[in-house]
């Protein structure tokens, strides 16, 4: 079976293609769209415009930081309720049953040919579309500092979250390390340090895989939805990333 009909999009964007930075930026969650083939996965508009189906404003900002690193993005088309470009294919949540309390009926009782279909039309080309990038700049001898782009909802299951911002890493904690200590200093933002999620090979797979199996400098990134959910907030906070990552990348010494 196949799930994207011919001209539907395709599983990933690409903003700022030519940037020559260090950086590159992904964004797992970037899109809210559903291939036509499953229809709207038994959900109505206002479940699929929260924060379950998409990271709210993660693609707004991840596009203006491109431009001002002058660093590629390559983004998500495609909802995390299809298929989960951060999970393993492995885990239980790749592709979810249920979103925070919300049963996603689309995707209960699965027939494993469907399940199959969504990973290799979907999930495969957008990480084959990161490695690739990350082949050529390594055959160009181009150095790589991986970005991982998210957002998080203020509210998770009535826990009212206090943080503006979150880093977060796994096995190599330099550039997360250097940047809270910067964010802290600023003294305007709470950040949160493996907050609201932790990094790991369960749970995650930019990271572990694109960054950390090839040695890569990277960080992932959280920013709080209601920041975010405007243009002027997204600006806003590409701007106070630019500078961040710019001088912590200086300070850690990872150029």
């Amino acid at each position: 079976m196949r799930v994207l009909a011919d001209d539907e999009p395709p599983p990933f964007g690409v903003e700022c293609a030519d940037g020559r930075s260090t950086f590159l930026i992904v964004c797992d969650h970037a899109g809210r769209r559903i291939p036509r083939s499953l229809g709207t996965l038994g959900l109505d508009d206002a479940e699929l415009s929260r924060h379950i189906a998409w990271d709210i404003g993660a693609r707004g900002v991840g596009a203006h930081l491109a431009r001002l690193l002058d660093a590629p993005m390559i983004a998500q088309t495609y909802s995390r309720l299809v298929i989960d470009c951060n999970r393993p294919l492995t885990s239980p949540t790749s592709i979810t049953l249920l979103s925070e309390r919300t049963a996603i009926p689309g995707n209960q009782h699965l027939p494993e040919a469907e399940r199959a279909a969504r990973a290799k039309e979907i999930f495969a080309p957008y990480h084959a579309r990161i490695a690739a990038e990350l082949d050529a700049r390594a055959a160009r001898g181009q150095p790589t500092i991986l970005v991982s782009m998210h957002s998080f909802t203020p509210v998770f299951k009535d826990f009212v979250r206090p943080w503006h911002i979150g880093m977060l890493y796994n096995r190599d904690p330099r550039l997360a390390r250097v940047l809270l200590d910067l964010i802290r200093a600023d003294g305007r933002f709470v950040a949160g340090d493996n907050e609201p999620y932790a990094v790991s090979d369960g749970t995650d797979y930019s990271v572990p895989v694109h960054g950390e199996r090839r040695g890569l400098p990277h960080i992932e990134i959280e920013v709080r939805q209601d920041l975010i959910e405007s243009e002027a907030g997204q600006r806003e906070w590409a701007a106070h990333l630019a500078g961040w990552l710019a001088r912590g990348v200086e300070i850690a010494e990872l150029a």
